[in-house]
């Protein structure tokens, strides 16, 4: 069970249609919210997901800057909801900031968090930018991370 990061156009037919399954599976079904779950952001993304046995577990998607936010945003987190308790939610969101403080080179991150996980983004250093809204009867804030620049003189 390897982590496999890929931009849209490396991944496989079976991989997207795993993922997108998943993703609808958690944030349609799951949280019973019907909304557009492809937005049409995913070929400007990287995906970074785990499989076991061919089923995705866990999944993240990397927006650069400028595709949702002028900054680089993570969303689409999603852990399968047998695999949860197990801190793959901390391995995958490590993973996708390593990603982005050391190819992306990028040193802040802006995300749109459900309210119930402003703690565990916060452990990460993410800080609340907004008040609680709904976003598709939801509660979310909009969280920043500043991370340090890697770059030394």
């Amino acid at each position: 069970m390897d982590w496999k990061l890929k931009e849209f156009d490396e991944l496989s037919n079976v991989e997207l249609y795993n993922i997108l399954k998943e993703r609808t599976l958690i944030f349609v079904l799951e949280q019973n919210c019907p909304y557009q779950e492809v937005d049409g952001k995913d070929p400007f993304s990287y995906h970074l997901f785990k499989e076991d046995n061919g089923e995705i577990i866990a999944y993240l998607r990397i927006l650069p800057a400028g595709v949702a936010y002028q900054e680089v945003s993570i969303g689409r987190v999603i852990v399968k909801k047998e695999y949860r308790g197990q801190g793959i939610a901390q391995e995958l969101l490590k993973k996708g900031l390593d990603f982005i403080q050391n190819e992306l080179h990028e040193t802040t991150v802006k995300i749109q968090a459900q309210e119930y996980l402003r703690k565990f983004y916060g452990s990460f250093g993410f800080e609340a930018v907004s008040e609680t809204y709904l976003e598709d009867n939801i509660p979310h804030v909009d969280m920043l991370l500043h991370m340090k620049s890697l770059i030394t003189d």
